[in-house]
């Protein structure tokens, strides 16, 4: 099997790894899936992941799916890189591989500027055209005309705030500061129209290709705000020269006032979305981020 029989012929790859047809490596492919590096005939390698078979409980139904929209959505705007999707089966997904390099001021810039890029594609709506997954989590993506803030607080809020008290990762007092800021959604500012956004760029998920590109991977796309994109990068230690990621972004597209004061704000939902998936380990880092976000709230009201 080489690439151009793969690309017309998808549905024959998992045959061909049964069978053992394929020269299939191992690599690191997050907390949710298997991953592997599958070697072709030609010398092409594709990225491959599946639903782990000693998994408690199979896929959910779209799983896949989602994920595979969601690339070819952001990879449609021509802009940042994004791997093209090569199979898209219910129980597994490959995509291009992305030879690995390492993180640079010049990569960094130019990641920056193609992310604006990216963003000012835009969305016809908040929420997107295909039911949504954050991790193995479901996102609602119905699609909804806004202000950003009122859908936002109801449909990547509230929804984890639930599961995650409903499930003992949040206590009453770590869901009390979150209902504060749910319910004082509205004074943050910093309304705009959706932006075209990854939705989960956490730094893993921005992969420094050995192109002098960074690639986008592990989408939960849809139609947000842009701050939320670039409030992730900053998180779990941030991106490498993320400093110069946000300048060359801003003289692309610039930010608005206030906007540094909001980045808790957008960081909460996947602080809800860990203690949803992995419950108390990320309780105090939901009370700090909910914390800061209501202490810069006036300041972003004020600013912008």
């Amino acid at each position: 099997m080489d690439l151009a029989y793969l690309r017309a012929h998808p549905e024959h790859l998992p045959t061909f790894l049964t069978h053992q047809r394929i020269r299939e490596t191992p690599v690191a492919g997050g907390d949710i899936c298997a991953a592997s590096r599958l070697t072709l005939d030609d010398g092409h390698s594709v990225f491959a992941k599946t639903w782990p078979e000693a998994a408690a409980k199979p896929a959910p139904e779209g799983f896949f799916a989602a994920e595979a929209a969601g690339l070819r959505w952001l990879r449609e705007a021509g802009t940042v890189a994004v791997p093209e999707v090569v199979v898209a089966l219910p129980g597994l997904l490959a995509l291009e591989w992305i030879e690995p390099g390492e993180p640079t001021p010049e990569v960094a810039e130019r990641f920056g500027r193609e992310l604006a890029g990216l963003h000012r594609a835009g969305a016809s709506d908040f929420g997107a055209g295909w039911n949504g997954f954050i991790g193995a989590l479901p996102a609602d993506n119905t699609p909804d005309d806004g202000p950003w803030s009122g859908w936002f607080a109801r449909a990547r809020l509230v929804p984890y705030l639930r599961m995650s008290v409903d499930g003992g990762g949040l206590t009453g007092a770590e869901a009390g500061l979150v209902e504060q800021v749910v319910e004082r959604i509205g004074e943050f500012g910093g309304d705009e129209p959706p932006a075209r956004i990854h939705g989960d760029l956490w730094p893993g998920n921005a992969l420094w290709g050995a192109d002098d590109r960074v690639w986008l991977v592990d989408p939960a796309a849809h139609g947000g705000h842009r701050e939320t994109d670039l409030a992730q990068l900053a998180l779990f230690g941030g991106t490498p020269h993320l400093d110069r990621i946000l300048s060359a972004y801003a003289e692309e597209w610039p930010l608005a006032d206030g906007w540094r004061d909001r980045v808790p704000l957008h960081q909460l939902h996947l602080m809800l979305v860990h203690t949803a998936l992995f419950g108390a380990a990320y309780r105090d880092a939901v009370a700090r981020t909910a914390r800061s976000a209501l202490a810069g709230r006036g300041r972003a009201t004020v600013d912008g």
